[in-house]
């Protein structure tokens, strides 16, 4: 402990000149007093008890009239919480916004005010177990290569109000290779989706975060937990389709890489111009026109085996091999909707393809539906914002702490 040194006088010491110096009485001495032991800071730890506090708040800790020297936050399993210091040094912030249900947390932390005397709080508190709760999942799922059309979709299995989407979407954190302008935007109550303004970069990755824990909705229902998903973008596949010309053309990385002939939908089942995006891949499918409303007994009615399908809108349009129809490929419309090509051709592309690809039609006369499939390209960037609940946002830096999806090379 600090402590000073007082002189303590009884009689003054006299010398008189010429004579040796001697006393008459005296009783001086040397004393130790104690320093201040009481420091003019005090410390505060949120939350606190008494009784378990709400999961939905961060652990905060701060120093009033001094600053913070140390800060330990341990919850559950005794890990430790990750946080920062301010820049002034009086508050110390958890990483994360929410805690745990259920758990125990422990907080100890020392501040020091201008004369280096420290004060020190220890505080633990134990949060509530929720009463009802809501899930959600992520696609594309961990792991997942798609195309740069892809965008990604948190569904939830309870119906989210408009009132409760700001809170929502603030959970929900993307990173990604490079930082870029996205938004997420509502599609119906349990569906949200997140696009950036234009197509993802090719060869990149993304990582997604749903930080639902603590998160309350209407009703104090409260998320069940926290998911995540780590996917890559593949090389940046864009295949354009023009009826007028019956042409295919092919790009990766944006450089055109072949030219198809293709036969759009005839008159009367004309393809839908638009930008759509693969959802599936199937090496061979059985195409029923009774799928499309068509009767068995009408002269349009078909059921066909056909190979390299991919599709490209609900309601049933697919780029597959039609090898019945080479002799109209680059030259006429003759099919029923879908974009078919040589089979060669139909298997290369089948081959080069990544759920996620975007194909862009034009040149028919009929317009693609909004939700006919992956459709998020058709809406106008103010359009897409005007269904979110919180706006644009720049996508976060990458984890570095999770590792990257591979991406495969792709055939030449």
């Amino acid at each position: 402990m600090f402590s000073v040194l007082r002189l303590v006088a009884g009689v003054s010491v006299a010398c008189l000149p010429l004579t040796a110096c001697s006393p008459l009485t005296s009783s001086a001495e040397l004393q130790t007093v104690p320093a201040h032991t009481v420091s003019k800071a005090t410390v505060m730890a949120e939350p606190a008890g008494p009784g378990r506090v709400a999961p939905a708040q961060r652990v905060i800790v701060t120093a009033k009239d001094g600053q913070l020297a140390s800060v330990t936050v341990t919850g559950p399993k005794g890990l430790a919480v990750p946080g920062s210091y301010s820049a002034d040094g009086a508050t110390w912030t958890a990483d994360q916004p929410t805690l745990d249900y259920s758990s125990t947390y422990s907080v100890a932390a020392t501040a020091v005010d201008a004369r280096g005397v420290p004060v020190s709080t220890q505080v633990t508190f134990t949060t509530a177990k929720p009463e009802k709760v809501f899930s959600a999942w992520i696609s594309p799922q961990q792991g997942s290569v798609v195309g740069m059309g892809m965008p990604i979709t948190v569904g939830f299995d309870r119906d989210i109000a408009v009132e409760d989407r700001a809170v929502i979407e603030h959970a929900l954190v993307v990173r990604t290779s490079a930082p870029m302008v996205g938004a997420w935007s509502w599609t119906g109550p349990r569906d949200v989706r997140f696009r950036p303004v234009n197509y993802w970069p090719g060869n990149s990755q993304v990582q997604v975060q749903a930080n639902l824990t603590g998160v309350q909705i209407a009703g104090g229902v409260m998320g069940a937990g926290n998911v995540a998903a780590n996917f890559a973008i593949g090389p940046a596949m864009l295949t354009k389709v023009d009826a007028l010309t019956h042409q295919a053309q092919v790009f990766r990385d944006g450089a055109l890489i072949r030219t198809i002939p293709v036969t759009t939908g005839k008159p009367g089942f004309d393809t839908r111009s638009g930008t759509v995006v693969i959802s599936t891949k199937e090496p061979v499918r059985i195409m029923d026109a009774a799928t499309g409303g068509t009767d068995t007994t009408d002269p349009e009615y078909y059921r066909i085996e056909v190979h390299w399908a991919m599709r490209i809108t609900s309601s049933g349009e697919f780029l597959h091999a039609a090898p019945w129809s080479v002799y109209a490929q680059g030259k006429r419309n003759v099919s029923h909707g879908c974009v078919g090509m040589g089979t060669d051709n139909a298997q290369w592309l089948f081959d080069r393809s990544n759920v996620g690809d975007v194909v862009e039609i034009s040149g028919t006369p009929s317009t693609q539906d909004l939700g006919n499939g992956i459709t998020v390209w058709m809406n106008t960037w103010d359009q897409w914002l005007a269904d979110s609940a919180t706006g644009a946002v720049t996508t976060a830096p990458l984890d570095s702490n999770i590792p990257p999806v591979a991406i495969p090379t792709p055939a030449a």
